[in-house]
């Protein structure tokens, strides 16, 4: 089968498409024939090793000290169940599905093994692939931080930085379904999307430094490292709490001691995954789109993604065919 790889860190280009052994699936595993997959930041961030201050080393250590101990990127999909082990019943062959490996990864693949019992979902009909493969990366970790981890709650104040993203993006949307009042974060060019997403007002950042802002907020979203809490905490209500989803070591250390900064690291699950869905069905969530990619122009997603300019999430296209579902 045909799955990109990096043997070593650095660049777009030090990604390529291989031809690899197809995956041997165990009993209680399933084989997924990959459509779509995304690029995502945390595929950047792997590829090149550009973590946040004080994480290289661990990262190092986490993913290969001198290269990377797994060379297959990709942390979600949507695709085909093409086989099913022995001892699958939940699936069978022809179920289209949505899934999220996460740090296993592999999605970057044509054939993707999973667990059977793993982060995998029936995917809505009125969903293309590539719609479905861009929700996983940016909604669960979303919806985790903002339901889960910070207990958003109807009424609040909720200032979301880096508001076009892919975590971003899912952030506005699901903090408007859950009751906040949304400002967003973002480019003069991108306004107009992130208010058409739900956020009832936007700070262009290119404009004016947001942490000089005099409203206070009850929580502030942190998609892109910019808001440290000794620039934002006066942005805080009494009650007011910065949460953390990219951020250093040292915000990852304060998170521990410091009630009101909210941290870790994101946990998908299929519960999420399916109230996500659920969402989708009724028009309350739909994930953004900035590209949609051939699977053999990888390094030009990767490129697109370095840039640090993509709007939600792109999209590697590895269907075979030509129709709504690529």
């Amino acid at each position: 089968m045909k799955a990109a790889l990096y043997h070593r860190y650095g660049p777009p280009d030090v990604v390529a498409i291989e031809d690899i052994p197809r995956p041997a699936i165990k009993p209680d595993e399933v084989l997924i024939r990959v459509h779509a997959t995304t690029v995502s930041s945390g595929d950047w961030r792997l590829r090149s090793l550009s973590l946040p201050r004080g994480m290289k080393l661990i990262g190092r250590l986490a993913f290969g000290i001198k290269a990377p101990r797994q060379k297959v990127l990709g942390t979600d999909l949507a695709g085909v169940i093409a086989e099913t082990g022995a001892k699958v019943s939940r699936w069978k062959v022809g179920d289209t599905v949505i899934a999220f490996p996460n740090t296993r990864m592999g999605a970057h693949a044509e054939y993707v093994a999973m667990p059977a019992d793993g982060i995998i979902a029936r995917k809505p009909a009125k969903l293309s692939f590539a719609e479905a493969a861009a929700i996983p990366f940016g909604g669960l970790t979303a919806l985790d931080f903002l339901q889960g981890k910070a207990k958003l709650q109807a009424g609040e104040k909720v200032l979301i930085v880096g508001a076009s993203g892919a975590t971003g993006s899912a952030a506005v949307q699901l903090a408007r379904h859950l009751g906040a009042h949304v400002t967003g974060v973002c480019s003069g060019g991108n306004a107009e999307l992130v208010l058409g997403l739900g956020a009832e007002r936007v700070i262009d950042y290119r404009q004016q430094d947001f942490t000089t802002e005099r409203t206070r907020y009850d929580m502030i979203v942190d998609t892109t490292a910019t808001a440290p809490w000794k620039k934002v905490r006066h942005m805080l209500t009494s009650r007011g709490r910065l949460v953390v989803i990219s951020g250093g070591l040292g915000d990852m250390l304060r998170s521990l001691v410091n009630r009101r900064m909210i941290g870790g690291v994101s946990n998908g699950s299929i519960e999420r995954l399916n109230t996500l869905l659920s969402l989708v069905e009724t028009g309350a969530f739909f994930p953004l789109i900035d590209r949609v990619y051939p699977f053999d122009h990888i390094v030009n997603a990767h490129a697109h993604v370095d840039s640090g300019r993509k709007k939600g999430a792109v999209v590697l296209s590895l269907s075979l065919s030509g129709n709504r579902d690529a």
